[in-house]
């Protein structure tokens, strides 16, 4: 029994026994998909093109940040949920930069957002490191609601292609499934409200200005900026009235509240309903997914 109790307890020191499984898939890039992923409009999927570059170095940030304090975390159920996250992100930086390296080859330029979001991230590195954490902590407010919209949003589904899409929504998802564990990582380390705002503020100066100049950077590189239609229709699709990402900043400043948790937005419906899209029998990355076991 003893024994047996060991490996019990080992099995649940991993990610898929909290509900943060790393899963590896087997994307298909297809060299034929549109040169314009979403919408076929240029200005549009050049931000998520800027996204996707910053996915890699951010994850790499966010998962250092929480390995910081690693040790200081006794809970199993934290450090399993830990082990999820730092397997997830890893897996999605790696199939970001093959992502990005599609999108390259097609011409569009994936060393500026690398460099730029880089150079971002080495000035946040200079916080303390409860305050990177706490950084941490935002950036992942900020893609949970972020996977969150694109989970929910069908016209935004719609618009985008059918295969390039999947990569977005698997990494949506993984985004829904470990939203709290950098934040747990900071409660249990000294959840400081005024230590929050600190890193949401500085995170805000620091990016917001590179996000912006590396984007219109990568229009006018396409030769897309000036084209007005284009850039018209793209910022109305993202920045309108009902854009995708103006549906998404009321909520961030939900992470200043005093009793602010990333589970207080529930997605778990949202994510079964996810995990039977994408996984189940099926599902659009059934036949593709690797290490099964994870499910």
């Amino acid at each position: 029994m003893n024994e047996v109790s060991a490996q019990s307890s080992r099995r649940r020191l991993s990610g898929h026994a909290v509900g943060i499984p790393p899963r590896h898939i087997d994307f298909d890039f297809n060299s034929d998909s549109p040169r314009y992923f979403f919408a076929n409009n240029a200005t549009a999927t050049l931000f998520f093109a800027m996204l996707s570059g910053f996915f890699p170095p951010g994850e790499r940030y966010f998962m250092e940040s929480v390995r910081h304090f690693r040790e200081r975390i006794t809970d199993e159920r934290l450090r399993a949920g830990i082990a999820g996250f730092m397997g997830q992100e890893a897996i999605h930086g790696r199939e970001h930069d093959l992502f990005n390296a599609l999108l390259a080859a097609r011409g569009f330029d994936m060393a500026t957002p690398e460099r730029t979001v880089t150079a971002a991230l080495k000035l946040l590195g200079k916080l303390p490191p409860s305050t990177r954490l706490a950084a941490t902590t935002f950036m992942e407010h900020f893609t949970a609601l972020l996977a969150e919209q694109l989970l929910t949003d069908e016209e935004f589904r719609a618009r985008a292609d059918a295969e390039l899409i999947t990569l977005w929504q698997w990494h949506a998802l993984e985004e829904l499934e470990h939203k709290a564990v950098a934040y747990d990582v900071y409660e249990t380390i000294g959840n400081s409200q005024a230590e929050r705002a600190v890193a949401a503020v500085a995170s805000l100066a620091v990016l917001l200005p590179m996000l912006g100049i590396t984007w219109g950077w990568m229009v006018y590189k396409d030769g897309q900026l000036g084209n007005l239609k284009d850039n018209v229709a793209g910022l109305n699709m993202l920045f309108g009235r009902q854009g995708f990402v103006t549906r998404i900043l009321p909520k961030l400043p939900e992470f200043l509240g005093k009793r602010f948790h990333p589970c207080q937005h529930n997605t778990q419906a949202l994510e079964q309903t996810w995990r039977d899209a994408l996984f189940g029998a099926g599902g659009t990355l059934h036949a593709r997914y690797r290490n099964r076991e994870a499910a």
